[in-house]
């Protein structure tokens, strides 16, 4: 006799659309109950995605239809759609979920490699220059580098209510597992932990009152990302790339897979766009020439910046100030300066 129980396991094999995890271990499977050969299956989900619907209810009934003692499957979802409401632009305008906090962008990207925190850093602090108050999360929990990148190792207090105090560096709140670790010591954490620390980076900090919160996310498009989107109102992303096509194949990744959660795309940063020789000038492009401009065309959201590769950059970062604080005059800084512009200009309430 079919249970319950049987038909949560039968459900460990439906992937959510776009990630590896299945819907059972995200638990949006929040009820199910069999009655006289009809089982009733209730699935909540933070999106109303047609298509993303659609692909749970058809792998479910693919996962269940052996089970022949059971006549029929009523799957119900319950829908709270991405808190967005949407300007003529098509993007967010309402405040996020996060007490005192504005508006959340994140800073992704499919690939490893491509320079997507140093874009969250010195995005996070051209926003400031704009005279924002700004928060920066590092939602890389196995790979942090924002505490490097703002030159601290500083243990985060708590308050008397065991609310997480952010580090401040360059006038910027800062939340990273880099503060957590000690040394080189690595995070070594099942899935669960991981969405769990996660959490807390963005519901137990003490954030204050912030026009911005940055969320540096890691590579890919995993359990991290999911969770991000199930847990904050996201007012859009920013999704980082480089020229070449085997980096601009899993941007397309990202970029799907904000879509189906219905966060919009902010635009696209085309970091390591170009060299720029010292000597005399010459353009160099290292990793091709306009991946990021024409991916941008293809979607029909902005090319944010074409950030060139530059000695300071590199150095800024390892010492612990971002270029666009470090040396506001260099075309990196001024590429990262455009690209606040214009990310501020797009989530404008």
């Amino acid at each position: 006799m079919t249970t319950a129980e049987i038909i949560r396991e039968r459900l460990k094999e439906v992937k959510y659309p776009g990630f590896s995890r299945d819907i059972i271990s995200f638990d949006i499977v929040k009820n199910i109950q069999v009655t006289d050969g009809v089982a009733d299956i209730e699935i909540h989900l933070s999106t109303d995605n047609k298509d993303t619907l659609g692909a749970i209810q058809s792998s479910c009934e693919q996962a269940l239809e052996s089970l022949s003692d059971i006549r029929s499957f009523n799957i119900r979802f319950q829908t709270q759609p991405a808190p967005h409401q949407h300007g003529t632009q098509g993007f967010a305008t309402n405040h996020s979920v996060i007490p005192g906090v504005k508006q959340v962008i994140a800073v992704a990207s499919g690939k490893g490699g491509v320079g997507k925190s140093t874009v969250a850093a010195n995005l996070a602090c051209a926003l400031a220059k704009q005279g924002l108050s700004v928060g920066l999360c590092d939602c890389d929990i196995y790979g942090p580098s924002i505490a490097l990148m703002f030159g601290t190792s500083e243990n985060p207090l708590a308050t008397e209510d065991n609310r997480i105090i952010p580090i401040e560096r360059h006038g910027i709140k800062l939340m990273s597992m880099g503060f957590l670790l000690e040394g080189d010591s690595p995070a070594i954490l099942r899935g669960p932990m991981v969405t769990r620390f996660t959490q807390q980076f963005l519901r137990d900090v003490e954030w204050g009152d912030l026009d911005v919160l940055v969320l540096d996310l890691p590579p890919g498009t995993g359990d991290i990302q999911l969770t991000i989107v199930q847990t904050v109102a996201l007012a859009g992303a920013v999704v980082v790339t480089t020229p070449q096509e085997v980096a601009l194949i899993d941007a397309r990744k990202a970029v799907a897979m904000f879509h189906k959660v219905n966060v919009p795309i902010l635009g696209i940063v085309e970091n390591m766009s170009h060299f720029l020789c010292p000597s005399d000038g010459k353009r160099y492009d290292i990793f091709g020439e306009g991946g990021g401009r024409r991916e941008a065309a293809r979607l029909g959201v902005p090319l944010l910046a074409e950030v060139p590769i530059e000695i300071p950059t590199r150095e800024c970062g390892d010492r612990g100030k971002p270029v666009v604080l470090a040396h506001p005059t260099t075309p990196a800084a001024q590429s990262f300066l455009k690209a606040a512009a214009l990310v501020s200009e797009a989530i404008k309430s």
